[in-house]
């Protein structure tokens, strides 16, 4: 099972990322897979919100582009929401405070969405 290094993922993240204040990782249909999410977020709630907004967001680049997705940003008053594919069928999604640099944010998150989608799949190699 993927789970413990998708896990390991996430706290490397957090570790490498200034005002990373979360992180989850879920399914396509909205299932926990792991989390490293402050006590304050519901981590079943937030990954079925996660993909719920996925969705429409892989629509809206369908629509528009008729490409896949790869990200999207959510930025509001307390902070940045954002979420990555990891690969077909699951999304990484980082928390980050609202004085977090996002460039540094996507430096560091594209990378692991792509290792964690590798570990989902099983390509990945040690």
């Amino acid at each position: 099972m993927p789970e413990p290094a998708v896990a390991a993922e996430l706290k490397e993240l957090r570790a490498r990322v200034p005002l990373l204040t979360g992180s989850l990782v879920a399914s396509a249909d909205g299932l926990l897979i792991a989390q490293d999410l402050p006590d304050s977020v519901e981590p079943d709630g937030m990954a079925a919100v996660t993909a719920t907004g996925l969705s429409l967001a892989h629509r809206i680049a369908q629509t528009a582009h008729g490409g896949d997705f790869h990200e999207v940003v959510i930025r509001g008053a307390d902070g940045y929401v954002v979420s990555y594919a990891a690969g077909p069928h699951a999304s990484l999604t980082v928390l980050a405070g609202p004085d977090a640099n996002v460039g540094r944010l996507h430096l560091e998150s594209r990378p692991a969405a792509r290792a964690i989608a590798a570990h989902i799949t099983g390509t990945r190699r040690s």
